[in-house]
């Protein structure tokens, strides 16, 4: 008797060979998405103490007005001392008294202290205009930040509706549209998707895949990984997939290559990974762990580009 194999040498490689590439663009999409979620915090953590910073400047501008007002009202009492004291002076030159001395020496006094009060009331103005220009300059830089970030989350409400339009007759199928920590999660049940243990999709998922695929190919600004997940029943193959790391990799790249053969979505925006059983959604129903999962996040180069700047 000859064993014949399931799957022949060279498919074999092929499958083992696009498992590996799996892994490999699974273990990047994370890291890149770790580094986006730190960035995001740290950019948050920037926007906050710049918020800070500009209450301060605020705060030490106005007492910086005050000085001035204060200073200025001080300056024009000793301005008119010095008129007053210049008149006494003309008057004091025509009867030739001899009082005349001391109060030259006096206004000589008094026109110093009024010079020391105008330079400091310069120096003052200089500060005060300087301090509202960076003022102004902060301001602008903060509401541009919220502007920017605003817009976007704007912009990711609106997608939201629009997936959620998209599978709306599927709602009873297994799909559910949620967004949590910035991202939205598009859950897909297997069973919509495919046959067990299988690995391509069938009809009715293949449509819901298409009509998801047309609604993203428009959005630039985002990044999408597709994650496969199974139950915790092991599998019990020699053939490929083997195991349940390679069954959910394998289906989430069967989904990306659907979503991009049937639109005109940027293969530099999405990525399959696999997460094998290790994220149960629920751990006493098989049917809902097993499940892709297509994870949409914002894309916050614009964001880092103005912080950089």
């Amino acid at each position: 008797m000859v064993i014949v194999a399931c799957v022949p040498a060279k498919k074999y490689q092929e499958l083992e060979a696009k498992y590996n590439k799996c892994q490999s663009e699974s273990a990047e999409f994370k890291t890149k998405s770790i580094d986006c979620e730190n960035r995001m915090k740290e950019l948050e953590s920037q926007l906050d103490l710049m918020k800070a910073d500009y209450a301060q400047m605020k705060k030490d501008t106005t007492e910086l007005g005050n000085k001035y007002r204060m200073l200025q009202v001080e300056y024009d009492r000793v301005n008119e001392t010095n008129k007053s004291l210049e008149d006494k002076y003309a008057k004091m030159m025509k009867s030739g008294s001899s009082e005349t001395a001391k109060l030259v020496n006096d206004l000589e006094g008094t026109r110093i202290e009024l010079q020391k009060k105008e330079d400091r009331l310069n120096q003052l103005e200089k500060e005060l205009n300087a301090r509202e220009l960076a003022l102004n300059q902060k301001e602008a830089r903060i509401n541009e930040l919220e502007g920017i970030i605003a817009a976007q989350q704007q912009a990711f409400k609106e997608l939201k509706e629009k997936i959620t339009n998209a599978l709306r007759g599927f709602e009873d199928k297994g799909i559910s549209v949620v967004e949590k920590d910035g991202k939205i999660y598009v859950s897909m049940e297997a069973k919509l998707l495919f046959a067990s243990g299988s690995t391509a999709v069938g009809t009715e998922g293949k449509g819901v895949l298409i009509d998801l695929a047309k609604v993203l190919e428009s959005q630039k600004d985002i990044d999408i990984i597709v994650e496969g997940h199974t139950d915790a029943d092991p599998m019990k193959s020699s053939a490929h997939p083997k195991d349940n790391w390679e069954l959910s990799v394998l289906r989430a790249t069967s989904v990306v290559k659907i979503m991009l053969e049937n639109s005109e979505m940027d293969p530099k925006q999405i990525s399959a990974s696999g997460r094998s059983e290790y994220h149960p959604v629920d751990p006493n129903d098989k049917a809902k762990n097993r499940r892709i999962e297509i994870i949409i996040s914002p894309d916050l180069s614009e964001l880092f580009d103005l912080i950089s700047s």
